[in-house]
């Protein structure tokens, strides 16, 4: 366990120092709070929205945002240069060991940087609005630390045991990755979807929902935020489907979890098995 703390605070240190982590936390921090300062300009209205609706408008932009950024530093992160990584791999420590300690001490560095940009949107909410709906940005705010780590492990899954000159062709995984699972996978599933009749549809769009990650955190989200009418007559099909709110919930955490654990796997089982 020391030895895990220990390459966890390296990594953390690397992270925090990285300029790829500090442009990141610029960059939510300043479209955080652009989110919230945007208020009602769309409907003609002026002022900072309450918690609950900067949640839900922020709600896109951490789907779109932190699987894409944790990919790419996980990736930049789990493939050292060949030095490197010869160097790193050859101390008496298990390989497994340091794959867990690089993903934490990721996962901390990220997720303080996400912290960073929430808690300067919540401080001006707070001032301006007062707390109303705070429990939905906290919702919010797991719910970017469970996308953080379930795409930290599918980087960890891509690179593990990946050195300096395979990197590039990792990177190019990562997009892809990113790409289908957040872009594209939905456009299919609608696409296939409406060829079908809309009993087969319907139960096609909940599977895809339950079973892809994001789409699984955030039919969660809306679901916790908003209840039984979060999508009208689609909420209606996933609860007879799952057998009311408990089999919805069951089956939505049970998706997270698969997600959390099986590709962090697939990563230690690559890094013991290569030949680094």
């Amino acid at each position: 366990m020391s030895l895990l703390v220990l390459f966890a605070r390296q990594e953390l240190l690397l992270a925090v120092r990285s300029k790829w982590t500090q442009v990141f936390t610029a960059v939510f921090a300043v479209l955080a709070l652009a989110v919230a300062g945007a208020g009602y300009v769309v409907t003609g209205g002026s002022g900072l929205q309450d918690f609950a609706r900067t949640a839900v408008s922020l709600m896109q932009l951490v789907i779109l945002l932190v699987p894409m950024v944790a990919l790419v530093l996980g990736v930049i992160s789990f493939a050292p240069e060949h030095g490197a990584a010869e160097l790193l791999y050859s101390q008496p420590v298990g390989r497994r060991t340091i794959l867990l300690g690089k993903l934490l001490g990721l996962f901390v560095a990220l997720f303080a940087a996400q912290t960073i940009g929430f808690g300067l949107a919540g401080l001006v909410i707070l001032r301006q609005v007062g707390g109303y709906g705070a429990s939905t940005f906290g919702l919010l705010i797991t719910s970017s630390a469970v996308l953080t780590a379930i795409f930290l492990g599918i980087a960890a899954a891509l690179a593990g045991g990946v050195t300096g000159r395979h990197r590039a062709r990792a990177l190019a995984a990562a997009l892809i990755v990113w790409f289908s699972v957040v872009i594209l996978y939905d456009v299919i599933a609608l696409g296939a979807a409406s060829l079908m009749p809309s009993g087969y549809a319907s139960r096609l769009l909940i599977s895809a929902a339950l079973i892809n990650p994001v789409d699984a955190i955030r039919t969660g989200a809306l679901l916790a935020v908003e209840g039984p009418g979060a999508f009208g007559p689609a909420s209606a099909a996933l609860l007879r489907f799952t057998g009311g709110p408990v089999g919805a919930g069951a089956l939505i955490v049970l998706s997270i979890v698969f997600w959390l654990i099986a590709p962090a796997l697939v990563g230690m089982r690559r890094v013991t098995r290569a030949d680094i």
